[in-house]
């Protein structure tokens, strides 16, 4: 194989057999169950990476549960994990924490293209009867479990649309080889072409369980503020880096896309 082709196939890894096609990746019936909650304002301080900025007066975590049934070069998986609300350079978006799924192509993806903080764990999103039940497992240990009244009253369209719309911020790390960073940015994305189907709000519930290496539970659950049961067809968009965590002191400016949308 010569050099010229090396790079033009070399869009993700294994070079010969990828883990995931090239985009765009579209999800049709995406549904999601969020739970958003008070938790330890400290706590919450401690793993949001600045310059990303929190308000400690409300300490907001949103807690989500995935089903994607029909998506593009990654087929038919479920995700959970907790997307914090933050601000940045005065726009307000939802930084992603932590991620658990259970499928390998997006977990390659997710990680290699925008920098996603997934990793493999057996989450669900179903029905029982009148009860949306989402769940998170790490092995055969229970570590999260959310329950949302189906369908109780219907949400302002107009306002899930935009939050579905707003900035959304990722710390994407990429190791040299010599185990030092080579890759440590910040990066922007935004959900594109975005049709809602639907949108309920309900009396929710959710427990969070400590576990070593899915530590959901040290953001605990102080008081469930709200929660939300989306339908929605999307496209995932790609991202850009808005801040680089290794580049020199004025040594030029970073692009920045400007936004007016609020989460």
């Amino acid at each position: 194989m010569r050099e010229k082709d090396v790079l033009s196939r070399a869009f993700a890894m294994p070079l010969t057999n990828p883990s995931y096609p090239p985009g765009p990746y579209r999800f049709v019936n995406r549904q999601y169950l969020i739970i958003t909650y008070r938790t330890d304002p400290a706590k919450l301080r401690a793993v949001v990476p600045e310059p990303l900025e929190v308000d400690q007066r409300q300490a907001l975590v949103k807690y989500e549960f995935i089903r994607m049934p029909d998506s593009n070069g990654f087929g038919d998986y479920t995700e959970s994990g907790q997307v914090i609300p933050v601000s940045f350079r005065g726009r307000r978006g939802g930084y992603t924490h932590c991620m658990f799924l259970n499928d390998e192509g997006p977990i390659a993806g997710g990680r290699e293209l925008w920098g996603f903080p997934k990793k493999l764990a057996q989450p669900t999103l179903r029905t029982e009867v009148d009860t949306l039940v989402g769940t998170l497992d790490y092995g055969p240990v229970r570590v999260a479990t959310g329950t949302m009244g189906y369908k109780h009253r219907e949400a302002d369209l107009a306002e899930v649309k935009a939050s579905l719309e707003a900035p959304n911020f990722l710390l994407k790390i990429i190791p040299h080889v010599d185990g030092k960073p080579r890759i440590c940015e910040l990066v922007e994305y935004h959900l594109e072409h975005v049709l809602l189907r639907g949108a309920w709000t309900g009396p929710a519930a959710l427990s969070l369980i400590p576990h070593a290496l899915a530590p959901v539970a040290e953001l605990p659950v102080l008081e469930v503020v709200s929660a939300i049961h989306i339908v929605a067809d999307l496209t995932l968009g790609l991202g850009e880096v808005v801040h680089d965590y290794l580049q020199e002191p004025g040594r030029h400016p970073l692009h920045r896309k400007e936004s007016s949308l609020v989460f």
